[in-house]
């Protein structure tokens, strides 16, 4: 293995090149049981609603413009087609701009936009509690 060959991508042991030119049938085999399994089933309108916007705009991104995507499908599967184009992917209150890489494939697109923000929780207020009085106040 040559150093080239090191810093190229592999998914299962499959280059890009050999990803994108594989069938739906042969990628799905290659993706983890959750998503196999989902899209066994068969996709819904919706999806192949978002499947076609995806692929319009992946001719408007060859004549070089640059096209966001919104959607509130986040159980839609990344296949490798969808690499190079950015995604508003919706969390509930807004939609988050989610650039799909290489390493996005056979994941969902709502793991990229988190739902929850972390809780930070400050100092307590003036009559928080009985222990706050003790807080000097600023």
């Amino acid at each position: 293995m040559s150093a080239t060959d090191r810093r190229k991508f592999y998914y299962r042991g499959k280059t890009l090149e050999e990803l994108r030119k594989m069938s739906m049938k042969e990628f799905i085999k290659l993706i983890p049981s959750r998503q196999r399994r989902s899209l066994e089933r068969g996709m819904p309108n919706r999806q192949k609603k978002l499947l076609k916007k995806l692929k319009k705009a992946k001719k408007a991104m060859k004549n070089g413009r640059e096209v966001v995507i919104r959607t509130h499908n986040r159980d839609m599967v990344i296949f490798p087609e969808f690499i190079g184009l950015t995604i508003a992917v919706h969390n509930g209150l807004e939609f988050i701009p989610v650039k799909v890489s290489p390493d996005h494939i056979g994941h969902y697109l709502g793991e990229f936009a988190p739902t929850t923000k972390q809780v930070r929780h400050g100092n307590p207020g003036v009559g928080a509690t009985r222990s706050s009085q003790f807080v000097p106040l600023k």
